[in-house]
């Protein structure tokens, strides 16, 4: 009896130790700006290869339909912290008092692309003039395609605009219906693959390329969070860095971690979704500003692009105000 009594005790005891280790972590919302995907690997492998938890986090996920939505569900409190496209940001805080503040880059190049192939003859963005271009109607893509156009020396006028279905857009490509498509570089893998099978070569003519440079998806966050719990978004922030360059080391990890979370999507097209999303984040500009880091001009030039591409008066907004640096992890 005695024993049964200790064992108890043990069970016990083991139990409160478990249930304070697990009170110990604070919560942490995470607003995605979109459905789950390779791009998003970042915070899944923050929780699955325990990350988070060892930076004293325990972070759920919020799904998204756009960076617009994000940024509503992060003003109302609805989530801490999360994804958006800083344009969307921008143009929020350029109209609106939104409680809402960029605190890390993860994209420092914009993911718009037209997407072709090689017997439409087309090889250049210029090339597009009189073509038969289809798009996804709700894309920010569809925002910064009149900026695109012009610096090529071309208005809307010149091309014909489809807007489809964003699944249909690869077999409009294939099949000849669409010369050209306006898609991510986030899903050059799929649409490689799917020209692949119709026997065809896929060219993908990235905007960045043609003048249109500017930051992309960041880390936006709650002004409520960060003025309330600095200590877990500087805490939250060194987790995501450390992921972000886990992810990029390991994609095989990275995508078996999305894949655990999201039974519904497979490793092996998750993988190639990460490793086109990758580049985004770790390529030149990374090399001369930092990971996560945002430049004051390059920020401005974004900031710039942005105002022209939605007719917004250029002085309406600071772009320096709509960051905070101060959340970043100090440079290694």
């Amino acid at each position: 009896m005695r024993m049964f009594d200790v064992k108890s005790l043990c069970v016990a005891a083991a139990a409160l130790m478990t249930a304070g280790s697990a009170s110990a972590l604070d919560k942490v919302t995470y607003q995605l700006d979109w459905l789950p995907g390779g791009d998003k690997s970042p915070i899944y492998v923050c929780i699955h290869e325990g990350i988070c938890e060892a930076a004293g986090l325990e972070v759920s996920i919020e799904q998204g339909r756009g960076s617009s939505e994000a940024i509503t569900k992060i003003a109302t409190g609805t989530s801490d912290i999360g994804s958006a496209g800083i344009e969307a940001l921008m143009a929020a805080r350029a109209t609106e008092s939104v409680p809402v503040t960029a605190v890390m880059n993860i994209f420092n190049t914009g993911p718009h692309a037209f997407y072709t192939t090689a017997d439409t003859g087309i090889t250049s963005i210029t090339d597009v003039k009189g073509k038969n271009i289809a798009t996804s109607p709700f894309t920010s893509s569809n925002v910064f395609l009149p900026l695109v156009l012009a610096e090529n020396g071309m208005s809307e006028a010149d091309i014909e605009l489809t807007k489809a279905d964003p699944g249909a857009l690869g077999p409009l490509l294939m099949t000849g219906q669409a010369d050209a498509i306006i898609a991510w570089l986030t899903d050059v893998s799929r649409y490689t693959g799917q020209a692949t099978e119709a026997g065809k070569e896929i060219v993908i003519l990235p905007w960045a390329d043609a003048g249109l440079e500017l930051y992309s998806a960041s880390l936006v966050a709650s002004d409520t969070f960060l003025a309330e719990r600095p200590d877990v978004a500087k805490r939250f922030l060194k987790a995501f860095q450390d992921s972000l360059v886990f992810a990029n080391e390991n994609p095989d990890k990275a995508a078996d971690a999305v894949a655990a979370l999201v039974p519904e999507l497979k490793a092996e097209d998750v993988k190639g979704s990460w490793l086109d999303a990758s580049k985004l984040a770790f390529n030149d500009v990374t090399e001369t500003y930092g990971l996560g880091a945002f430049d004051a001009d390059r920020l401005a030039a974004t900031w710039t692009r942005v105002a022209a591409s939605q007719g917004l008066d250029e002085a309406s907004l600071d772009p320096e105000s709509i960051v905070d640096r101060s959340f970043m992890p100090a440079a290694e």
